[in-house]
C-alpha cells in the first residue's frame, strides 16, 4: 500500500450520533470489508484509473472490478465519469485514506 502521509487527518469536531449515522458508518465498513475492493481504493488514492487498469492492478475480469465499483459508489466512496467507451473513477474525498493510516498503526502496534 501507498504511503498516505498528505492526506488531511483532521476530522470534524465531534456531534451527537444516531443509530442511522452508525448504520451508514457500517454500510461503509461493509464496502470496505474485501481485500480486492481495499486494493481499489488504494489504487485511487493516486489519482483517477479506468475500468480497466483496475481490472489489470486487481487481476479479476473486467465484470468482477465493475461489481466491486458498484459497491463502492454506493456507498459514495467514489465517483465515475463516462468518456467515450470507458468509465473514469475517483475517490469523492480522499480523506478515506486516513482509515489506512489508522490500519498501519494499528496493525504496527500489535506486531510489537
Amino acid at each position: 500500500m501507498a504511503k498516505y502521509s498528505a492526506v488531511k487527518t483532521t476530522c470534524r469536531p465531534p456531534q451527537r450520533k444516531t443509530p442511522a449515522d452508525f448504520r451508514s458508518a457500517a454500510d461503509v465498513f461493509k464496502a470496505l470489508s474485501n481485500a480486492n475492493r481495499l486494493l481499489i481504493v488504494d489504487a485511487l488514492s493516486s489519482g483517477e484509473r479506468c475500468v480497466a487498469d483496475l481490472t489489470e492492478l486487481v487481476g479479476l475480469d473486467m465484470s468482477t472490478v465493475s461489481n466491486h465499483l458498484s459497491v463502492l459508489r454506493s456507498v459514495g466512496l467514489v465517483v465515475d465519469q463516462r468518456r467515450g467507451t470507458q468509465v473514469f473513477y475517483t475517490l469523492r474525498n480522499p480523506c478515506v485514506m486516513n482509515i489506512f493510516c489508522c490500519l498501519d498503526d494499528f496493525q504496527a502496534s500489535r506486531a510489537g
